[in-house]
């Protein structure tokens, strides 16, 4: 018997998502920060976080690295295991979103096809893709986890924009450019952007 035939979803038995949200005091969305390592995802997302917590409100950081350290341990770095590995992420997020939750997810996602995978599980009005763009270059001198140095010397194969390639998006929601903007200009676009998505707060008020 398939395995489908004995699942008994209890979704529609939860309580509502408008409910969830109310309590939440904001509307869920996911916001999809990828781009080469050490672009400034993590760094915007935590900045992201710290922000929402501030103005008393819930969000969740799905990070590449840290989904590697446990739910996403058994999985490499071939083209299948990052499939994988976002469809994982994606399934997690919807979970979160559904339940009124904004989501921030850090992660490279280099492939067009990839994106497009996360997108249509989380949903098309939840998905916000974010381009966080840093030259290979760029990134190969922040070098700020050492993988560039390791990459150089052949102890990481497959490595995003190396021997790996980088797909750029062509109209995504949000642009961030870290070479051509500051730190904290990239953070601040990135929290007007958002707080103007999640709408039960005014945007101008983000300091």
């Amino acid at each position: 018997m398939p395995i489908s035939e004995n699942i008994h979803s209890i979704s529609h038995t939860l309580l509502d998502r408008c409910s969830k949200e109310s309590l939440h005091r904001s509307k869920g969305g996911v916001f999809w920060l990828f781009g080469l390592s050490g672009s400034g995802k993590s760094t915007l997302a935590i900045a992201l976080e710290k922000t929402l917590f501030e103005q008393n409100l819930n969000c969740i950081v799905i990070d590449g690295d840290n989904l590697r350290e446990g739910l996403n341990r058994d999985l490499g770095f071939t083209d299948e295991d990052r499939t994988e590995n976002v469809r994982r992420a994606s399934e997690l997020a919807k979970i979160l979103v559904r339940n009124g939750l904004v989501v921030v997810v850090s992660m490279i996602t280099p492939f067009h096809d990839l994106r497009e995978k996360a997108r249509s599980i989380i949903g098309k009005s939840d998905f916000h893709e974010v381009y966080v763009k840093a030259s290979y270059s760029t990134c190969r001198t922040r070098d700020v986890k050492g993988l560039y140095g390791k990459a150089d010397s052949g102890k990481i194969q497959s490595f995003t924009g190396k021997s790996s390639s980088f797909e750029e998006p062509a109209k995504p929601w949000m642009l961030i450019d870290t070479e051509k903007q500051s730190i904290s200009e990239s953070i601040m676009c990135l929290k007007k952007a958002v707080f103007g998505k999640i709408s039960l707060l005014d945007s101008d008020s983000v300091s």
